[in-house]
């Protein structure tokens, strides 16, 4: 080898050393320093002795009596706190769950409510539905008023209407029965009409009786006629009496009686007894006549 070489080798770095060499080192390091901080705290925070120094006075003087220390003051320290105390944490108690025949009731009463609230729904519905229907009433029997009052007007103007044809018909009808009246008056003047110069009807016989025919029937009835008490007044008994066409008496009936009952047998026995009534004037005998009898003429 030669010499250049050498000299080359020697002045470059050296091979790198393991990695394992140079941690240790730092480490060593970094103990030294923390070390060294250390100590220098420590010193820099050391207390300073006391340094004491005797003074001599050239005149000797006796010293003052060192005042008496207070006694010491202890400080009453405050008891300590007693421990907080857990409040008791209030239970819920839990429902138990009811027992079946509550359940029952409970349910029930549910049910009672839902059906009372039902009914008054309902009451509440018909009383609209009464208040709603009376008004359509109402209204109704209005416009049925008015319409009443409007066909009684008609029937009004009606009747007035047909009052004054039923007026016309009859005074034309009266007219044609005065004409008629007039035409058998002629017809019949020169028949020989049996009737009273006084009369003034039209027909050829008169229907009712004769003036004089009343009294002929009570003078036939009146002899029969027993009745002997002595009564005040005069007593009057209206009878009616029925007779066949040829007289015959076929029945009679006491119309008014005359207060006395015995009067009224005694008259009813009378026309009993007489049995047939007289012939009037025509040679008829009225159907039913009217008879009235007094105690006293």
């Amino acid at each position: 080898m030669s010499t250049q070489a050498l000299d080359r080798d020697a002045l470059m770095p050296g091979a790198a050393q393991g990695r394992a060499s140079g941690i240790g080192l730092s480490l060593l390091v970094h103990a030294g320093l923390i070390v060294a901080i250390a100590f220098g705290v420590s010193w820099r925070s050391r207390t300073p002795e006391a340094q004491q120094a005797e003074l001599w006075a050239a005149v000797p003087q006796a010293a003052a009596p060192r005042a008496a220390e207070p006694p010491p003051v202890i400080e009453a320290k405050p008891l300590p706190l007693p421990p907080p105390v857990a409040k008791p944490v209030p239970q819920v108690e839990e429902p138990t769950p009811a027992a079946p025949d509550a359940q029952i009731a409970i349910e029930k009463a549910r049910i009672e409510k839902l059906r009372k609230e039902q009914q008054a729904a309902e009451r509440e519905r018909e009383r609209r539905k009464l208040e709603a229907e009376k008004a359509a009433a109402d209204k109704l029997a209005a416009e049925k008023l008015t319409q009443q009052q409007a066909d009684a007007l008609k029937r009004q103007q009606q009747a007035e209407a047909q009052k004054k044809q039923q007026a016309a018909e009859e005074r034309a009808a009266q007219q044609r029965e005065a004409e008629r009246k007039k035409n058998i008056e002629r017809m019949l003047g020169q028949a020989g009409a049996s009737g009273d110069a006084g009369t003034t009807g039209t027909a050829a016989q008169s229907a009712g009786p004769s003036a004089s025919y009343a009294g002929r029937i009570k003078a036939r009835i009146r002899p029969n006629i027993v009745f002997a008490d002595e009564v005040a007044g005069n007593p009057t008994a209206e009878v009616e009496v029925r007779a066949a066409p040829d007289g015959t008496i076929v029945g009679r009936q006491l119309v008014k009686s005359s207060g006395v009952a015995a009067y009224d047998n005694a008259v009813l026995r009378a026309i009993d007894k007489t049995e047939v009534l007289p012939r009037d004037v025509d040679g008829r005998v009225p159907a039913s006549l009217l008879l009235v009898f007094r105690m006293r003429d």
